[in-house]
């Protein structure tokens, strides 16, 4: 019989960490349901990858990687990214904290499972594919928020989309590419827009 664990009560609390904490936001984004939106952005990625630049990837782990990839936010809270990338110090300092509450939780892993935690929340076990992926599904996810945003009104996100804009296209990424020119333009239209069909336009 396996040991009570607090792991999962922990990741459950994902939903009560506010993202863009710093920020006015129209509508509040939570840290579960940005992992679920990476989580489906990553899987994106991989199939395009696979499918058009000869990439070999397991889109479905990927997507369970995107599922953990803010986890130890249960521990650290989520940091404003102005302050966590303010200077190398303490972005340096920040890493290390990450890392620290990484491997608190994997030690709240029921032991018979903590080794395949472990392999999902632990950088080490992931390729150099697999995490580029996983940050790039993750920026672009804050990209679309800053769509979001500025769609309804909100002028704050402005010059975060800029900077958002800017990494995604310093990534030269064939499908980062793809699906920033194939997909993000709908998230700037309205639900009658999206829903009409094409074939009556």
């Amino acid at each position: 019989m396996s040991e009570n664990s607090h792991f999962f009560a922990h990741l459950a609390r994902m939903k009560l960490i506010q993202r863009w904490p710093l920020m006015h936001n129209v509508r509040t984004e939570n840290v579960q349901e940005h992992s679920l939106q990476v989580g489906m952005v990553a899987h994106a990625l991989a199939l395009i990858k696979n499918r058009f630049f000869d990439g070999n990837l397991n889109a479905d782990r990927i997507a369970t990687l995107a599922l953990f990839h803010d986890v130890s936010e249960v521990i650290t809270g989520d940091l404003p990214t102005p302050i966590k990338y303010s200077n190398p110090a303490i972005k340096e300092e920040y890493k290390k904290i990450e890392k620290m509450a990484e491997h608190q939780l994997i030690e709240m892993a029921p032991e018979v499972f903590r080794e395949d935690y472990a392999k999902l929340i632990d950088g080490q076990h992931h390729s150099e594919d697999e995490a580029f992926i996983v940050k790039a599904a993750d920026i672009l996810c804050a990209y679309l928020k800053t769509l979001e945003e500025l769609n309804a009104g909100n002028q704050e996100f402005k010059l975060a989309k800029k900077r958002l804009d800017r990494i995604l296209k310093d990534y030269h990424s064939p499908e980062v590419d793809y699906f920033l020119t194939r997909y993000v333009p709908s998230f700037s239209l309205s639900l009658d827009e999206i829903t009409q069909d094409d074939h009556h336009e």
